[in-house]
C-alpha cells in the first residue's frame, strides 16, 4: 500500500501574512509538516508539496523534497478548495503512470504532530476500511447547551431549541476535525472528487496537537508547546 502525503501551502493568506514561510521557533512554518512526513513516510510513499509560494518551494527543495510542479493559480485562490488541490495532485501522478492507495494531507497550519498519533491513525484507518479516518479535538463548547444563534428578532436563541441537556456534562460528546491529519482512501475520494464521505472515522487529539494556526494568538501558543516540548527533551 502506498501513500501521497500532500502538503497544501497556497501563498496567500489573510489572517497572518506570508504565514507558510513566517519563522516558527527559528524555521519555517511549512517546514514542521514536511520534516513529519519525512519521519513517517514509507519507502514507496511520495510527498508532494502543492504551493504557488516561490519562497514555499525553496523550503521544500532545502529539505529534500523538490515539489512536482508550481500549483497553478486557478487552484491557488480563495475559491479553489482542498479537494481541488487534491485532484490536482492525484492527476499529475497518475499522468505519470503513478497510483496510490491513500492520501494524507497535512496543513501546514497544523506544526504540532505526534508520530505515535500517525501511526495508530494509519492502523485505525487500515483496520476500519474507512473512506476517511481524521484527526479530531473535543470542542470546548458543545451546541446541546451553550451555543446560541440570533432570530429574526435579534434575541439570542439556543442551536438546540428543544435541547433536554440542562447540565452541560450530560451533553452528547461531539467532535471537531483539529486540521492536523487527514488518512483517505483514494477509491473513495476518486468516486466524486470530493471530501463526501459515509464512512468516516476519528482519532480524537487533546488540545496541544489541534493547534490550527490562523492568527496571532494560535501563533503564540504554537511557539510556547514547541518551546515547551524542546525543554522536556
Amino acid at each position: 500500500m502506498s501513500s501521497i502525503f500532500i502538503i497544501p501551502a497556497r501563498k496567500g493568506s489573510k489572517g497572518l501574512i506570508r504565514k507558510n514561510v513566517k519563522l516558527l521557533n527559528g524555521k519555517p512554518l511549512i517546514n514542521y509538516s514536511i520534516e513529519f512526513a519525512l519521519k513517517v513516510k514509507k519507502e514507496n510513499d511520495i510527498i508532494c508539496v502543492s504551493t504557488n509560494d516561490e519562497e514555499a518551494f525553496e523550503c521544500s527543495k532545502l529539505l529534500g523534497v523538490v515539489p512536482p510542479f508550481i500549483r497553478p493559480e486557478y487552484l491557488s485562490n480563495d475559491t479553489a478548495s482542498t479537494s481541488d488541490v487534491v485532484k490536482h495532485c492525484l492527476d499529475f501522478y497518475e499522468s505519470k503512470n503513478i497510483f496510490f492507495d491513500s492520501i494524507v494531507i497535512l496543513q501546514p497550519t497544523s506544526p504540532i504532530r505526534s508520530e505515535r498519533d500517525f501511526f495508530n491513525m494509519m492502523q485505525i484507518f487500515l483496520e476500519s476500511k474507512s473512506d476517511m479516518t481524521v484527526s479530531v479535538v473535543k470542542p470546548k463548547h458543545n451546541p446541546y447547551f451553550s451555543l446560541f444563534q440570533v432570530n429574526n428578532d435579534g434575541y439570542l436563541i439556543s442551536l438546540f431549541l428543544n435541547s433536554i441537556y440542562t447540565r452541560r456534562q450530560d451533553c452528547p460528546d461531539i467532535y471537531a476535525y483539529n486540521g492536523s491529519m487527514y488518512i483517505i482512501s483514494v477509491a473513495s475520494f476518486k468516486r466524486n472528487n470530493r471530501f463526501d464521505f459515509n464512512k468516516i472515522v476519528k482519532y480524537e487529539m487533546n488540545n496541544m496537537y489541534s493547534i490550527d494556526i490562523d492568527n496571532f494568538e494560535d501563533w503564540e501558543l504554537a511557539e510556547y508547546f514547541i518551546n515547551k516540548t524542546n525543554e522536556n527533551h
